[in-house]
């Protein structure tokens, strides 16, 4: 079974939309410099969550098609 990938990478990002909006805020910068780096935090999040979750998919499509094959070639089958 595949991972969602858009669902994660959505979550991912709004958590740190909203971790660097606070941190910044008890910082004390301004809302304007905190929205911006909340935001651009976020799609950095987002992509990096995005292409983490994507080569995780990869790696567990590549587990289940070499298992299959591993099935396929054992022993017991009648093509000898």
């Amino acid at each position: 079974m595949l991972l969602p990938v858009r669902s994660i990478a959505v979550s991912t990002g709004v958590l740190c939309f909203f971790g660097i909006g606070i941190i910044g805020s008890f910082g004390g910068l301004s809302p304007h410099i905190c929205c911006k780096r909340a935001v651009l935090g976020a799609a950095v999040a987002y992509v990096a969550a995005q292409t983490a979750v994507r080569a995780v998919n990869a790696i567990l499509v590549q587990a289940v098609i070499s298992s299959q094959i591993k099935k396929m070639e054992q022993p017991g089958d009648s093509r000898n």
